[in-house]
């Protein structure tokens, strides 16, 4: 950790209780060394560590950086310090390299152990030496040692052996300021995350001033986020799905990192979450009334419903969280519209169209019922009558104007089975009760057979009147005879085809 690497302590080869003679004293010797090119060697400069710099602008900073007793104190809480036997044993065993046994011996006079007027400097001192380490659990243990120190009654204590006498100092700031301190030398090398487990054993008061730090930065940029895309939103709201999407991406990891720090229950959490749930709801709420607008053909309703979903993830509060439950039902609600429509002007022409026949129907049984023995009924009249019971073209204008070839692009999506199917069957009831040149303007509700050559061409044979069936079939039988008797037969063949042709020309007439 560069604060101990290049403390001026260090620099300055001494402990951080020396006192004022002996630190003047060495200060005189290593600068005259340092003019003229040499540098001191001090025992303090233990084996682990990495090589010291002692030129004389370095020893010039760093006589420098104690001079006031507010750095004096600071300084030291990243260094050394000698003020019992034990401390003395374990700074021997630092000067000759054996890190292990120094931690060893300062950490039974500390763990599990309160800080007293007896052991505050071997508190200090295997803090600074966890400080070093290598792993998180090293430099989380230093972190702790450091502020049981100072937020102890005992470190008026530290503060006297390091600095005057008459030196008084603020607890609370000192733990603020050495924890910004901390959070400098290790930025950039943890997550928000993990730098705050490094802290996770600290009292309330530094958890609180952690929180503070580490909430300010994510408030005020999920805060500019979210008045960034409400801009954009209503300058184009064609674009709300994709800012809205943005949104959520570019405040995932803030919003994380708050709701871990200060809780769901937290005022200022809650309040921010459920701004930007609503932010983030409003775009697929203007994303989805815009595309109405325009009649796009886009998956406009899933992407409104994602991010109405997103929101309702995020939501903490009663009031955003109904607003999305609310939203989500009415998208649900839109999701099958199209189809919805479709069916139902599609079930009312089936409805009248089987009420016109049971009036037919029930028409015909009363007159079954008041006829002589000798009278008879126009059956092929009756037929003619039930296939005429409907407007064909009034029905057909209808569903057109009804539903469109949009509707029906729509429909294709629909991931409803029983709907679907309950359409199909509908559209194949109406087909087959058209003509020809009436099913040819609706042949596009049937999209399941657009691309299908044989189905549709089964659909349009389907569509002809009788008559012409009856004409293609008798052409192609003629054709087949004048092939069988060649030449000869030809003259019979036209013969019947112009005899036929009138009768066929008479059937047209009459249907129309």
């Amino acid at each position: 950790m560069k604060l101990i690497q290049d403390n001026p302590y260090r620099i300055a080869g001494i402990l951080a209780n020396s006192s004022e003679k002996e630190l003047q004293k060495q200060k005189s010797k290593i600068t005259k060394y340092a003019s003229i090119g040499k540098q001191v060697e001090s025992e303090l400069d233990f084996p682990f560590f990495e090589n010291v710099d002692r030129s004389e602008s370095s020893i010039t900073k760093a006589f420098s950086g104690i001079e006031q007793n507010q750095d004096k104190v600071s300084h030291s809480l990243f260094w050394f310090l000698k003020a019992n036997t034990f401390d003395e044993t374990a700074i021997n065993y630092l000067i000759n390299g054996d890190k292990e046994k120094a931690v060893e011996i300062w950490d039974k006079i500390t763990y599990g152990k309160e800080v007293t007027s007896k052991n505050f400097s071997c508190f200090n001192n295997i803090g600074t030496l966890k400080l070093l380490g290598e792993s998180k659990q090293e430099l989380q243990e230093g972190i702790e040692a450091k502020i049981k120190l100072i937020e102890s009654p005992t470190f008026e204590n530290f503060v006297h052996t390091v600095a005057d006498q008459t030196y008084t100092i603020d607890n609370q700031k000192q733990t603020e300021k050495f924890v910004d301190d901390i959070l400098k030398q290790i930025k950039g090398k943890y997550s928000s995350a993990d730098t705050l487990k490094l802290f996770s054993n600290c009292n309330g008061t530094t958890q609180k001033y952690l929180s503070q730090k580490f909430t300010e930065e994510p408030l005020h940029k999920i805060e500019s986020q979210i008045d960034s895309c409400k801009k954009k939103r209503k300058e184009n709201k064609g674009n709300a799905y994709e800012f809205g999407l943005k949104l959520y991406t570019n405040t995932k990891d803030d919003l994380t990192l708050l709701k871990s720090i200060l809780g769901t229950n937290d005022l200022k959490y809650k309040a921010l979450a459920d701004q930007l749930a609503n932010e983030i709801m409003q775009c697929g709420i203007d994303y989805f009334n815009e595309s109405q607008e325009n009649n796009s053909c886009d998956n406009y309703l899933e992407s409104s419903q994602k991010l109405t979903k997103l929101a309702d993830s995020i939501a903490v509060g009663k009031m955003a969280k109904d607003r999305a439950k609310d939203s989500l039902a009415t998208l649900e609600d839109m999701k099958d519209r199209e189809i919805n429509k479709a069916i139902a002007i599609l079930s009312s022409i089936k409805l009248a169209y089987e009420k016109a026949i049971s009036e037919i129907d029930a028409q015909l049984a009363s007159m079954r019922m008041t006829m002589s023995y000798n009278q008879t009924i126009n059956y092929s009249k009756v037929d003619k009558l039930k296939a005429e019971c409907l407007n064909w073209d009034k029905v057909v204008e209808v569903v057109s104007d009804g539903i469109s070839v949009n509707d029906v692009e729509i429909i294709q999506r629909c991931s409803n089975p029983s709907k679907v199917s309950e359409y199909k069957n509908l559209v194949d009831f109406l087909i087959g009760k058209l003509g020809f040149a009436q099913t040819n303007r609706v042949k596009y509700l049937a999209y399941w057979i657009k691309n299908d050559t044989l189905a549709s061409a089964q659909l349009t044979a389907k569509s002809l009147p009788s008559w012409a069936k009856w004409a293609g079939g008798i052409a192609v039988l003629l054709l087949l005879v004048g092939l069988i008797w060649g030449e000869e037969g030809l003259e019979v063949v036209f013969s019947i085809a112009g005899i036929l042709g009138v009768l066929f020309f008479i059937g047209w007439l009459r249907s129309l």
